[in-house]
């Protein structure tokens, strides 16, 4: 190496933990290496959700002819499986091994179900659609088979990211916690991204034998993917299996759980955040094209505009929460960006201007970064430290079930608004819109009321550790 190259290299390294994202969320226990590894499972959580939300949607209803409300209940399934995230997490908490391991047996499972599930969605899609006459298979089998498809894949997803998340806070210290987490939206994002672009080229143009291709493919990034994640990750426990146990059953662990650190009001603000930020996924884009008069290409770039805003809110959320910030202040930053953002959104449609809609977009999705951020960060960092899976499945459970709720919740809020010719008459082409908007701020309000009581009683700052230490003693 010549000298303007080792001179480069040690800028570089100088320069990497102070400009580029998260990276200092290393230490010499934990190197990035390790970390980015870790963060694997979350690429591969992305594409399963950019599969089954995004590409299979459009495809199962324009070039399958699947019917939308069939699709939708198939699309609906995973959150099905959300609410057994605590438990999931608590089984990796007391799990005994006789390899000595307690989460990468269930990182391992959630694996296989994901595989299993993708290897057989496409034929199940196929006769679904009525392609399966070759094999003489009657239509029912199609339903059953794809559903069955659909779960598979949920529940892997779920409890791969559940204890992915779980033994990221086994490896990492407090301090390094807001920059661990970070680094997995970040990385949850950018394996969304990648595989939408991906999927977006394999599938062009469509045919059955491409779709198949396509999920089979996804099966095997995604088995190779979570395989890499957990090699040499979780230190051994010798004779862990041989041990008297006298672990808590779940009901048990589950009110200790909830008793200590105001855990229930903290799972009330997460939810009803979430499910404020997420109220409006599928209705942004038609708002931008019907009341506004965006264009495809513009409506397309609103995604951009979200995905830019959230990556904003993780940045600044893990730089300050890394320097001791209270992370129900940063909860609450980013529900009052999101209040300011969904009311810029409102005000869009009065006034015509596309750009005051792409600018309250992009604070929602600031916002939305700097809440979940916050709330995940609080989560791990109260975690009671043999509770760390139950914890995080608890946050896992709410998180989920809250934005499918909103999601679902969203378009039929929009449809009974336009069934009313009063609003239709003060409000016009927004009226449903405008009503959606007006009960995701609503919700934010009473997340920020939840969130409130949960600032620490002191009023000190210190680092995250000392935070959750303070916490413990007066909560």
């Amino acid at each position: 190496m010549n000298r303007i190259s080792r001179k480069a290299m040690a800028l570089w390294i100088q320069a990497g933990p102070r400009f580029l994202p998260f990276a200092d969320a290393a230490s010499p226990e934990l190197p990035l290496s390790r970390l980015l590894r870790l963060a694997l499972v979350q690429v591969s959580v992305g594409i399963a959700l950019v599969l089954l939300v995004g590409t299979l949607n459009r495809v199962m209803i324009v070039e399958l002819g699947i019917a939308a409300s069939l699709v939708a209940s198939m699309i609906a399934l995973p959150v099905l499986v959300a609410p057994f995230r605590a438990l999931i997490g608590h089984r990796s908490d007391t799990y005994r091994c006789v390899l000595g391991w307690r989460r990468v047996p269930f990182l391992f499972r959630g694996s296989m179900l994901q595989f299993g599930g993708l290897a057989v969605m496409p034929f199940a899609l196929l006769v679904l659609a009525g392609e399966g006459e070759a094999w003489r298979a009657p239509a029912w089998i199609g339903q059953v088979s794809a559903a069955i498809a659909f779960l598979l894949v949920g529940a892997g997803a779920h409890m791969t990211q559940t204890i992915g998340l779980a033994l990221a806070t086994d490896l990492a210290r407090p301090e390094q916690r807001p920059n661990v987490v970070g680094l997995m939206y970040v990385m949850l994002l950018l394996g969304m991204i990648g595989s939408a672009l991906v999927f977006g080229i394999a599938l062009e143009p469509f045919s059955p034998g491409r779709l198949i291709q396509v999920i089979q493919a996804s099966a095997v990034v995604t088995l190779a993917l979570n395989g890499i994640a957990l090699w040499k990750q979780e230190p051994r426990r010798r004779g862990i299996d041989t041990a008297p146990s006298d672990d808590p059953s779940f009901r048990e662990a589950i009110a200790l759980y909830l008793s200590g650190n105001r855990a229930v009001p903290r799972l009330v603000a997460i939810g009803l955040g979430t499910m404020a930020f997420g109220m409006q996924d599928v209705l942004l884009e038609p708002y931008g094209a019907e009341v506004l008069g965006m264009s495809v290409a513009e409506t397309t770039r609103l995604t951009a505009s979200l995905a830019g805003g959230s990556l904003a809110g993780f940045a600044l959320a893990s730089r300050m929460l890394s320097r001791g910030a209270d992370p129900f202040r940063m909860a609450i930053a980013g529900g009052l960006a999101g209040v300011f953002g969904f009311a810029a959104v409102l005000a869009a449609a009065p006034s015509g201007s596309a750009a005051l809609f792409v600018a309250g977009v992009m604070a929602v999705g600031f916002g939305g970064g700097l809440f979940g951020h916050a709330t995940l960060t609080a989560t791990m960092t109260l975690a009671p430290k043999e509770q760390a899976g139950l914890a995080l499945g608890a946050w896992g459970a709410v998180q989920a079930t809250a934005a499918g709720a909103g999601v679902a919740l969203g378009a039929p809020i929009r449809d009974l608004a336009f069934a009313s010719p009063g609003l239709v008459a003060a409000l016009g082409q927004a009226a449903g819109y405008s009503l959606v908007f007006a009960v995701e701020i609503a919700l934010l309000l009473a997340a920020l009321a939840t969130t409130l009581p949960l600032l620490p009683r002191s009023g000190r700052r210190g680092s995250t550790a000392g935070y959750a230490r303070n916490v413990s003693v007066s909560g």
